[in-house]
């Protein structure tokens, strides 16, 4: 039988380095969007909030492939490792021919792409410059998500989170040269998304003198049969990314219909500001599940049970603490964000930022679920017609609050489910 302190003290260390991580990313994001707001204004916060459903499908395949992967991988590294030899330089090899042809197809259709992002005459010029750029980031986002998964799954939690912070160091330096130091204002915002996964993957390349590693590179071609397995295993990790870029399209899409950019440019803000809140969820599952699935593996279901309920807890106490501030201190964080002092901005903002933040804590409570059913109900079955019908119903307001209450629904569910499952590991 595992030893409690023992493993409390094993899940800290994991959660803590991947909750520094994923904070990290989630800086970044909040400055850029920040650099972008000062250099162009609400404009520029419109066309970055109607591209970022491309970021999410970029990230969800890393996910659906690095999570999945480095699962299967933590599952039979021990017991059948002849099973998972070549596993990650399969998925690595497949995502960057997919990143390739991903790449070219946007730059082919980026025009008839930003109009069904819903691109308009005033952010079209501006979208074009911006998303042929960061198309090019798409094989890079994708094998970062697998590199990161494995590596920390091969038992070296302390790199991926110095590739993290580093990333983030070093890509908000390049942001600011690019953006102002050089002028170059969206470009430039462009250029250091593609710089930011480069510099992760290059830190993360030095897992190659961890002496304990299992992961070696093979050049083999991938089987399809490896990268269906990974997929199953990733998919709800995959789906809850794919989801928070579908939600964001309805969101502008609604937003556009009932007040046009500007109340995009305050989604902008305050979804991006909502990635700390989600980073911090994200942060405690990433760290717990590689345990949750060595013990589980193992048989050792009391010990899965303990990391589990912990890993809930520091979750929501977190979660409880950041909505705290970032309801209190609406105003100063919303002029923050607002540069060239538009009012629209202000109202709209000011109005979703309590509201939308409510749901942060539903977040939290759900934040260990894994299973299909709870992603796709939360990104699509009840998320979708709640920001549809409500924003029909109360405007706006009503867009704001479909988020806590889709949250606070799938939150129920999600606790049913996960209490019968912590029954079945105590029997």
């Amino acid at each position: 039988m595992t030893n409690t302190p023992n493993i409390i003290k094993e899940s800290n260390h994991y959660i803590t380095r991947n909750i520094a991580a994923s904070l990290g990313l989630s800086i970044y994001v909040i400055i850029d969007t920040l650099f972008i707001s000062i250099a162009a204004g609400p404009l520029g916060l419109t066309v970055l909030n109607l591209v970022l459903p491309l970021f999410s499908a970029f990230n969800a395949t890393g996910l659906l492939l690095g999570v999945g992967g480095a699962a299967y991988y933590s599952l039979n590294k021990l017991t059948h490792p002849e099973r998972v030899e070549h596993l990650f330089s399969q998925l690595i090899i497949f995502v960057a021919g997919l990143g390739i042809l991903v790449t070219i197809l946007i730059n082919l259709f980026a025009t008839p792409l930003l109009h069904l992002l819903g691109a308009n005459a005033a952010t079209l010029p501006m979208g074009l410059t911006y998303v042929r750029i960061i198309s090019l980031a798409a094989p890079f986002y994708m094998a970062n998500y697998i590199v990161v998964n494995f590596v920390r799954n091969d038992g070296n939690p302390n790199l991926t989170m110095i590739a993290t912070l580093t990333e983030t160091t070093g890509v908000i330096l390049v942001d600011w040269l690019f953006i102002f130091g050089l002028g170059l204002h969206m470009e430039g915002a462009a250029l250091a998304v593609l710089f930011s996964p480069v510099c992760s993957l290059t830190v993360l390349s030095f897992h190659r003198r961890f002496k304990g590693r299992q992961l070696h590179w093979y050049w083999t071609w991938p089987r399809l049969k490896s990268v269906a397995t990974a997929a199953r295993l990733g998919v709800a990790a995959a789906s809850n990314e794919l989801a928070n870029g579908v939600s964001i399209y309805v969101f502008n899409l609604v937003l556009l219909h009932l007040a046009g950019n500007y109340a995009v440019a305050a989604y902008g803000v305050i979804s991006n500001i909502a990635i700390v809140t989600i980073a911090i969820a994200n942060g405690v599952a990433l760290g717990a599940q590689p345990l949750i699935s060595r013990e589980v593996g193992d048989h050792r279901f009391t010990a899965g049970k303990q990391i589990l309920n912990h890993a809930f807890k520091i979750t929501i106490s977190l979660a409880l603490l950041l909505t705290l501030i970032l309801v209190l201190f609406k105003g100063p964080i919303i002029g923050i964000f607002n540069a060239e002092h538009q009012a629209q901005l202000v109202k709209y903002a000011t109005v979703g930022l309590p509201i939308y933040f409510t749901s942060a804590v539903f977040t939290a409570i759900g934040s260990s679920r894994f299973a299909f059913v709870l992603s796709f109900l939360r990104g699509y079955l009840i998320l979708i017609p709640m920001i549809i019908g409500l924003g029909a119903v109360l405007g706006i307001t009503g867009v704001w609050a479909a988020v806590p209450i889709t949250e606070f629904l799938v939150t129920m569910l999600a606790l049913l489910l996960i209490r019968a499952r912590l029954k079945e590991w105590g029997h």
